[in-house]
């Protein structure tokens, strides 16, 4: 068993999940401005990663500027890493590659806690990465407990690059936000990764 190989059924039954469906995750988050360097660059690069069509180019194309944005945002005082090993309870299945982990901890060269947001890509729809994402979610919980850096809320964005949902898991309380937003709202969605950052949503 790995991240990949959970469906969102089989995470909430092995690890006992309450689950709630919610429009106020960020509902009444407010968006922030765009840097012309990620307006620009989404201008140049949304067209071709939806015409190239995979979540590989989704990933390299979209998603990574826009979690650069945000480490910007914060002035580089959090952390982002890409398609990393993160095993962390291989008996229990919470092992295998993260598309993306986004830490508070300003270290790049190398990942530490505590870990805040976790961000699958799938190609055709963001929930079919519900499953893999709260997997993920689930295991950087555990690992900034065994650090010694436990939060409160551990985050989860599901996404196509061009499609964003979000998840929220507060100790065994999964909760999803029903609301998608596309990449036409860049605002909105770093809106919600700063707060998620902050610890506010």
């Amino acid at each position: 068993m790995a991240y990949s190989n959970f469906t969102l059924e089989t995470v909430r039954k092995t690890f006992q999940l309450e689950t709630f469906e919610a429009t106020d995750i960020s509902a009444d988050l407010a968006p922030v401005d765009l840097s012309a360097h990620l307006t620009t660059a989404l201008e140049k690069k949304v067209p071709l990663a939806i015409a190239i069509g995979t979540e590989k180019a989704s990933s390299e194309l979209i998603v990574t500027d826009v979690l650069v944005e945000l480490r910007e945002k914060f002035e580089n005082r959090i952390s982002f890493f890409s398609g990393i090993d993160f095993n962390v309870d291989p008996e229990s299945g919470l092992t295998g590659v993260c598309d993306f982990l986004v830490s508070l901890s300003p270290t790049q060269f190398h990942l530490e806690t505590p870990i805040i947001i976790l961000v699958e890509a799938k190609k055709d729809n963001p929930a079919l990465g519900f499953g893999q994402c709260v997997a993920e979610m689930i295991a950087a919980q555990r690992f900034n407990k065994e650090k010694g850096t436990d939060i409160p809320r551990i985050y989860g964005a599901a996404t196509t690059g061009t499609m964003w949902q979000f998840l929220k898991l507060e100790g065994n309380n999964l909760h999803i936000d029903r609301r998608v937003y596309s990449i036409e709202q860049c605002g909105k969605i770093l809106g919600i990764l700063s707060s998620m950052v902050e610890q506010k949503a």
